[in-house]
């Protein structure tokens, strides 16, 4: 089953009676990433009345969910946060929904809708990718090895984090956690078993 994550940051605004509702929703990769995200909307907008937000680091059994109603009524905010943003099949995600009270009391239900409805409306513009999964490798070969080591992981989807040129060249790679066995067997194949795979 294929893991999503949201391509980039969005955000959108939405109005319930007269009070403001903005949402504005980011891939994490952590928790620490996620209060870091909240932190820096708290301190982009600092005369907000709330700032409720939600998130999910993970997916399926290895999810870690977070969620804050920030001075709204116990339930009222956070958690329709939550169910909407964990309910939409992303991962590491977390949203925060800004509200600029308009002076109207909304009651229980409609705070409730007011956030979920933030939530949805930031979800619905919100790109979204496969997250793959991915291993850094350090490859050590020789200079007359180092063209076809190239040649070999451009056929695959890699990035090249680093090189060394030395007395050897000793390579960085970020691969495809599918493709490292392949990889690595062709490589060393290759290489007649010469290059060092770490």
């Amino acid at each position: 089953m294929a893991n999503f994550i949201p391509a980039e940051a969005a955000s959108c605004e939405i109005r319930a009676s007269n009070s403001r509702f903005i949402a504005h929703l980011a891939p994490v990769d952590s928790v620490v990433q996620a209060k870091a995200f909240i932190a820096s909307i708290r301190h982009a907008m600092p005369d907000a009345s709330h700032h409720v937000y939600a998130y999910v680091i993970g997916h399926g059994a290895t999810t870690t969910l977070g969620m804050s109603d920030d001075g709204e009524p116990s339930g009222t905010a956070g958690r329709p946060a939550l169910a909407v943003l964990n309910g939409s099949g992303l991962g590491d995600a977390v949203v925060v929904v800004t509200r600029y009270f308009g002076g109207t009391l909304l009651g229980t239900g409609g705070l409730v809708h007011a956030y979920g409805d933030a939530v949805r409306e930031v979800l619905l513009i919100t790109a979204r990718v496969e997250k793959i999964a991915r291993q850094q490798c350090v490859l050590v070969m020789s200079y007359a090895q180092y063209d076809g080591v190239k040649r070999t992981l451009a056929q695959y989807d890699h990035r090249i984090d680093d090189e060394q040129f030395a007395a050897d060249v000793t390579m960085t790679v970020t691969l495809r956690v599918a493709d490292v066995g392949t990889i690595q067997h062709t490589l060393i194949e290759q290489t007649a078993g010469q290059i060092e795979i770490i």
